[in-house]
């Protein structure tokens, strides 16, 4: 076929139907074909299918092009944006069209892979398209892996707790559920195996012999005698039995909190400080406004958004709790991102509430509503959890009295509620029963003294003690 293509192209042929016809025959295992023309020159020409080598020609007819003549110079242009939006396309579609392939999605810039979680759905189960099949558990957050198109899933090709990459595939879809090959034959198979007539007795026994008799020459030593097992003092502890104990793999999410809490305890010189709030006007504000609220904004006016626009008042008034150390400097935000702490079942996420000094009540309680639902759901995303300034956490709902929070990096401060207890409190000489709140502010030393994260604290107890405060900007 080469030396036709030769003969044609040396006779003044059409270098566009010869090399049509020619190029449809060539085969991937062909690595090194030459054709002759009169450019004299070698370029490499790259297809969906193979590497074919193209010497002496300087006109090309690309595949699914028409009969005009290119240019060489244009031919790895060409090439690249083909095989370009070859990747483009969807990963999903298999060889015979029949079939497609589910893979993991991209999960963000800073993830660069996850932990096969588990499968939501079983082979030879129907499936919709963009309904989840599976879930990957990331540092972060669990993304779900859907299916591309209609069908049934056919197989799957990873299992639970393997370490997967986005664009890995993990499951085949077939679009019909005649694609869908049944597990039965597979089955078969290994009890086939399983079921192969072990050899006959006659021939073990005669393994053995021979194996005694060319062990015999070996002179055994005298074992020593065994030390008998030390004597357990009255003192020393009886341990439970390892039948009663469970090992358990940690999750990527717990794995990860564990490790930034650490590196601040590590890194941050951590020093907490205490004050107590009388909750009694805020309180009342709630109980007096908040059928109203309700009716007016769609939400339930609740205690965090007036810890929210306390805290914002705060970091007005102190702006280096706000600030951050990088490297040798001070880093001050002129924002006020507050990350609100929000324990799920797999673990505990930050999300952030986004310039939350320019909003109000209503904006605040929405706002802190739909994350903590996304949060418990699953379905966050890593940008709902990126950057924050400053920390609320609430271990009041939880029935804390006092705890001392840790910093969440690279974060500088952050502020621990805890629960409302009634008080016996001296009122104007009197003693009489107040709802009181102990609250903390765990600050890194290094940026922050003593002075100024008192005078945060104080500010916060003077506001949510009297909201009016906020009115007046005092």
């Amino acid at each position: 076929m080469l030396g036709a293509l030769r003969r044609k192209v040396a006779t003044g042929g059409s270098s566009a139907s010869v090399l049509g016809k020619s190029l449809q025959v060539i085969r991937p295992s062909v690595s090194a074909s030459r054709v002759s023309s009169n450019a004299g020159k070698e370029i490499l020409l790259l297809q969906p299918r193979g590497i074919v080598h193209v010497r002496d020609f300087s006109h090309l007819v690309l595949p699914g092009c028409s009969a005009g003549l290119t240019k060489t110079s244009d031919v790895f242009s060409s090439i690249q944006s083909e095989t370009i939006m070859q990747k483009s396309r969807r990963a999903f579609s298999s060889g015979d069209g029949e079939l497609v392939d589910a893979v993991v999605p991209f999960m963000g810039e800073s993830i660069t892979d996850g932990t096969l979680a588990t499968f939501l759905k079983k082979p030879g189960d129907r499936v919709s398209a963009d309904e989840p099949i599976a879930q990957i558990e990331t540092d972060k957050v669990t993304i779900d892996v859907v299916s591309p198109q209609d069908g049934v899933i056919q197989e799957y090709v990873a299992k639970e707790g393997d370490t997967v990459e986005p664009g890995v595939k993990i499951a085949v879809i077939s679009k019909s559920a005649e694609g869908a090959a049944p597990a039965a034959p597979a089955e078969k198979k290994s009890e086939k195996a399983a079921s192969k007539p072990s050899p006959p007795p006659e021939a073990v026994k005669e393994d053995k012999p021979k194996a005694k008799v060319e062990a015999s020459p070996a002179v055994e030593k005298p074992k020593a005698p065994a030390p008998p097992p030390p004597k357990r003092t009255a003192t020393e502890p009886v341990l439970p039995p390892k039948e009663r104990e469970r090992r358990v793999p940690m999750t990527r999410l717990r794995k990860r909190v564990a490790t930034r809490l650490k590196d601040s305890q590590n890194t941050f010189a951590l020093l907490t400080t205490f004050n107590e709030v009388d909750m009694t006007n805020l309180m009342k504000l709630r109980s007096d406004y908040k059928d109203a609220f309700v009716e007016k904004h769609g939400v339930k006016l609740g205690f965090m958004s007036g810890f929210v626009k306390a805290a914002v008042s705060a970091l007005q008034h102190q702006p280096i709790v706000n600030a951050v150390i990088d490297g040798d400097d001070i880093i001050y935000r002129d924002y006020i991102d507050i990350s609100i702490a929000v324990g799920t079942p797999k673990g505990l996420v930050v999300p952030v509430v986004r310039d939350a000094e320019k909003m109000n009540f209503a904006e605040i309680e929405k706002t802190i509503n739909g994350l903590a639902k996304k949060a418990t759901e699953g379905t966050i995303s890593i940008d709902e959890m990126a950057g924050g300034s400053f920390t609320i956490s609430n271990g009041g709902v939880y029935g804390s009295l006092l705890s001392t929070p840790i910093i969440n990096p690279p974060q500088s401060a952050i502020l621990g509620m805890h629960s409302i207890v009634s008080r016996p409190m001296v009122v104007g000489g009197n003693v009489v029963p107040r709802p009181m709140m102990y609250i903390a502010l765990t600050y890194d030393h290094r940026l922050i003294d003593g002075r100024e994260a008192v005078f945060f604290l104080r500010r916060i107890k003077d506001v949510v003690e009297d909201p009016r405060r906020l009115l007046l900007d005092v």
